[in-house]
């Protein structure tokens, strides 16, 4: 083989690696932006399940007041019922 063979030859492997240096390259850059899309989603997951906790937090609040807001009503309910019964009574006689 002569020297100019073999100098084509490692022309021709040189390009070779080159094209894969570069498509390595390309493929860590993908990778790269994939690993920092997943990033902001676990982010944005984290912030959504704090989300969750604090709303369930404020819904079982507002929910006990809304039992407390029922339960007044129906002690006040009774109340006026007893009264209107005295009121028929003191009428009555």
């Amino acid at each position: 083989m002569s020297d100019s063979e073999k100098d084509s030859e490692l022309e021709v492997a040189i390009a070779r690696f080159d094209r894969s240096v570069g498509r390595l390259e390309a493929s860590l850059q993908g990778l790269e932006a994939r690993v920092r899309t997943l990033a902001r989603i676990e982010a944005d997951t984290r912030q959504l399940i704090n989300e969750r906790a604090r709303l369930a937090t404020d819904l079982d609040k507002a929910s006990a007041r809304a039992k407390r807001l029922d339960d007044s009503a129906h002690d006040v309910s009774r109340r006026l019922v007893v009264a209107m019964e005295t009121v028929r009574e003191v009428l009555a006689k």
